[in-house]
């Protein structure tokens, strides 16, 4: 306001300079009224930007209220970016940890005579485990088949069939070599698991995963337990659980392929599980089908681990779409709030608008002194809240133990949406101001 005041007073000595003087002579009546503003006593842009902070800390506890809703919007949309992408990274590295050291040969299929039907064209050797182990980056390996049971034929705790008992669905049955727990990362609760010589000799012992083993109602293995598979006594020697790399055999129970060629007519294990140092997938996965067939490789097919950059780009793709819809949310509250806090203090200020009218402040000038306001206030949260945001997500991680993951340029976005949430919020506010007539505005002071 003294900014307009001392404008009109330069342009009222320079007119009466001008009018006494006769060196001076105007060209025309209208330069004599209205003569040339000096570019030093013009409203500037740094006027414009003085004026409009000058209000924002005349209020703070306006100011205080008015950045908390943008600070919270910032904040949240910052710290779900930011938790997005460091829970994408835990997913994905355990996911890697667990794919990027496992290959899985198995028999080439292909299309039969019969319509939708495959056949296996290769066949995995009894000892396959031991020829595997003699390559370089193999860690352990061990064979798996699943046992198909007769219809009829269930796998229960107790030799008698109940009629009268709720019918159960029995667990599946697999067939493995006495390496499994190591291959597949598997942790025995108690008991054993069984050894090669279980294996050689056909031995009925089994071994239940953890929820199989609640379901039967057995916990302890130190009274030589029995299980019924198709009527024939298995004794449980132990209970697995764990099972990273294979989560089904939590819930199956597991017997040496020995006894399930000997008892259910085993013919030919279904896959060989290798478990390989970091890194040594792609050379492990071309030389396992030759040393499996070297006669005929092509009928063995070998799955090396996927790309870690792949399973970690589409897990965090897929959790940022959540977390941006929640922080998107949230800002437009915060912009709520701004676009309120502005009209209301449009409203206030009709006294002081009219006056500025009435000086000489033209339309557009008031309007963009409630934009500047608007986007400074937006800024100031922006900046607030995404070094909030920051923090959070670091803090999280901290008491978690993760590795804080956020990108620098989000918390420099999340600055620069905070300014254009606040000049779409202060522009419906800006434009009202600018259209209050002064004769109007002074009238209702």
């Amino acid at each position: 306001m003294m900014r307009v005041l001392r404008r009109r007073k330069n342009i009222e000595d320079t007119s009466a300079e001008s009018v006494g003087d006769p060196a001076v002579a105007p060209t025309s009546s209208a330069a004599a009224l209205l003569p040339a503003v000096k570019h030093a006593d013009r409203f500037t842009f740094q006027d414009l930007v003085a004026e409009a902070t000058a209000d924002i800390g005349s209020r703070p506890a306006r100011l205080v209220m008015t950045i908390l809703g943008t600070v919270l919007g910032i904040a949240s949309l910052v710290a779900t970016l930011g938790f997005a992408q460091t829970a994408a990274a835990q997913i994905a590295s355990q996911f890697d940890g667990v794919a990027a050291t496992q290959v899985v040969v198995t028999p080439a299929k292909a299309q039969s005579g019969k319509a939708n039907t495959t056949v296996a064209t290769g066949r995995l050797p009894w000892d396959s485990p031991e020829r595997v182990k003699l390559l370089a980056g193999v860690d352990s390996a061990a064979l798996i088949a699943e046992v198909e049971l007769a219809d009829g034929e269930t796998i229960t705790a107790v030799p008698v069939n109940d009629p009268s008992a709720p019918i159960t669905a029995s667990p599946k049955l697999f067939a493995t070599t006495q390496d499994l727990p190591e291959t597949v990362d598997g942790d025995l609760v108690t008991g054993r698991f069984f050894d090669d010589g279980h294996d050689a000799r056909g031995d009925r012992v089994a071994v239940l995963g953890q929820r199989a083993a609640e379901r039967m109602g057995i916990n302890r293995v130190d009274s030589q337990p029995s299980i019924f598979i198709a009527g024939v006594s298995y004794s449980v020697i132990g209970i697995i659980e764990g099972m990273d790399r294979r989560s089904e055999f939590v819930d199956g129970v597991i017997i040496p392929q020995g006894a399930a060629r000997a008892d259910f007519g085993l013919t030919a294990p279904s896959e060989l599980t290798i478990h390989i140092a970091l890194g040594a997938g792609p050379q492990v996965a071309d030389q396992a089908v030759i040393a499996l067939q070297p006669d005929d490789p092509e009928s063995l097919e070998a799955r090396s681990p996927a790309a870690s950059s792949d399973l970690s780009q589409n897990v965090q793709a897929d959790v940022n779409v959540v977390f941006l819809i929640l922080g998107i949310i949230a800002l437009l509250a915060g912009g709520l709030g701004i676009a309120n806090v502005t009209l209301l203090s449009v409203m206030e200020r009709i006294g002081e608008i009219g006056l500025r009218r009435a000086l000489g402040a033209t339309r557009r000038q008031i309007g963009a002194q409630f934009m500047v306001e608007s986007i400074v206030i937006g800024f100031i949260g922006g900046i607030i809240g995404s070094a909030l945001g920051v923090l959070a997500v670091i803090i999280v991680a901290a008491v978690q133990g993760w590795s804080p993951v956020t990108d620098p340029l989000i918390a420099v976005a999340g600055t620069l949406l905070g300014a254009l949430v606040g000049w779409a919020s202060g522009w419906y506010p800006a434009r009202r101001a600018a259209r209050i007539e002064p004769v109007a505005a002074l009238r209702g002071v």
